[in-house]
């Protein structure tokens, strides 16, 4: 089908997964870079941003350029959306674990039509390598960089919904990949912004974190991401340059024979090291994620590997690794499941919404009621619950009933997924002053432990438009609360 390269730069490039702007496809000059690193033999792309369609033709346009399959990558665990416009939105993990009884036939076939539908639309584009699920369990309330990104903070339940996923990936033909092994749950810091250490002992890592990995190793998950992270218990090291925890933890004791990738190389938690590149492959890494530079990491790993820093029959086994996945790809389908990926999206987002806090049926809402808006501006300057609701300020709270709508994010190097300290006290005092009081968390669940003075409590996971209008329509008593939450507050 195709020849395994015998040229050391060849094989350097191969190990490389790089970022693809999908804003900038359009623009000649980077464009012709992109198909510049297939030629010098590029491994595949992690794709942000873009035009569906654009990014569609763009990645078929790299595809037949090289004489190698590329894998196409892309963080996609809320659905196409979350990377590429013209997408469909899928609901956060913690949001879906909310939504579905594991024990309802009718909530199981709902999920798997919605994954096999998040799953047709990525391979319609391209994306043959969906990098999910999330496998880490967050044990950490405070976790900055996990949180609703996670299904739970109970192994078992991560690990059910984890398989779900790997296995409607995988029926298609695409490449799953768990991560962040081994577990990203249990941490305070973002490793994007520095290097979390944990210091549990081993036998709690058993029992925890490692096991919806083990679990998803033996269901046939194809690749899994090494976190950047240092679990003392196993080495002083971090996870993605342990040879002790990549070669004789997950490859020797857990028996996983598939891809293992390096999280991010652009995240700031290895600043501290030098020849990351380097010493990622020597701990058993196959795959080099996102490196700042791609030839300068390629001429690296060319000179490492004439030096004999690196083994060369060690880079040999990586690559008989990615070219055995890369034998398997499956064609890309003609049509994306797009319809039913947004009236799945819909379902499992108004099955989501979870009452923490008070009775249903207790919820009134008179004429003078309104809603006061907090949190990540961004996602509520043209919220859709302005339309529904009368937008009120702080002098307007005074003896009415107040929806306090709170909009917090899960993202790379914010350094929190909860609101500030000052936000939280100042919101305690709007509760005081209220009549009555409904929090309504669009993020984190996490937050609302902060407002036990409040009415009602009521966790939506997500700040998505599917989950305020699902949110809207259980306050107003038109719908019924049926998430349960997945999670201890």
């Amino acid at each position: 089908m195709f020849e395994f390269p015998h040229d050391v730069s060849k094989k350097a490039y191969q190990l490389i997964i790089q970022r693809l702007d999908g804003d900038r496809i359009d623009d000649k000059y980077y464009a012709n870079r992109m198909h510049g690193l297939v030629e010098k033999g590029i491994g595949g792309f992690i794709i942000f941003g873009g035009e569906i369609e654009a990014v569609k033709k763009f990645v078929a346009e790299l595809q037949a350029a090289s004489s190698i399959p590329l894998f196409i990558a892309s963080d996609i665990e809320r659905g196409v959306a979350q990377q590429i416009r013209g997408g469909s939105v899928f609901p956060s993990q913690m949001a879906v674990a909310a939504a579905i009884d594991r024990n309802s036939p009718e909530d199981v076939k709902l999920l798997e039509q919605g994954l096999n539908a998040v799953a047709s639309e990525a391979a319609y584009i391209g994306i043959n390598m969906p990098l999910i699920p999330v496998l880490d369990v967050n044990l950490n309330p405070d976790n900055p960089i996990i949180c609703t990104r996670a299904f739970s903070d109970k192994p078992d339940i991560v690990t059910w919904f984890g398989l779900k996923y790997i296995q409607a990936l995988e029926n298609i033909g695409l490449i799953s990949c768990g991560k962040h092994f081994p577990g990203h749950g249990d941490t305070s810091v973002d490793s994007h912004i520095d290097l979390p250490v944990i210091r549990k002992a081993a036998s709690e890592l058993k029992t925890a974190d490692f096991l919806p990995f083990t679990e998803a190793i033996k269901a046939g998950v194809k690749s899994i991401i090494a976190a950047h992270l240092t679990f003392r218990a196993l080495d002083f090291m971090p996870a993605s340059l342990s040879r002790r925890v990549i070669t004789g933890l997950l490859r020797k004791e857990l028996g996983f024979q598939g891809i293992v990738l390096t999280d991010a190389l652009n995240m700031h938690a290895l600043k501290d090291f030098g020849s990351v590149p380097v010493e990622c492959l020597n701990a058993g890494a196959d795959i080099l994620l996102h490196p700042e530079d791609p030839d300068s990491t390629a001429a690296e790993v060319s000179s490492a590997i004439l030096s004999e820093r690196l083994d060369e029959k060690m880079i040999d086994e990586s690559l008989s690794r990615i070219f055995e996945a890369k034998k398997r790809l499956a064609p890309i389908p003609r049509t994306a499941n797009k319809a039913d990926c947004e009236w799945t999206s819909s379902k499992l987002s108004e099955a989501a919404i979870t009452l923490i806090k008070g009775q249903a049926d207790e919820i009134k809402l008179p004429a003078d009621s309104g809603i006061f808006f907090m949190g990540d501006e961004q996602f509520f300057e043209n919220s859709p619950l302005k339309q529904i609701f009368k937008t009120v300020d702080a002098a307007e709270l005074s003896g009415k009933t107040i929806i306090f709508a709170v909009f917090t994010s899960v993202a790379a190097w914010r350094g929190s997924s909860g609101i500030a300290e000052k936000e939280s006290v100042r919101l305690n005092q709007l509760i005081k002053n209220c009549g009555k009081s409904i929090v309504v968390s669009f993020g984190s669940p996490y937050v609302l432990k902060h407002f036990g003075e409040a009415d009602f409590l009521i966790a939506a996971y997500d700040s998505s438009v599917n989950a305020q209008m699902a949110a809207a329509s259980c306050i107003t008593g038109k719908t019924g609360f049926r998430g349960r939450l997945p999670v201890s507050i």
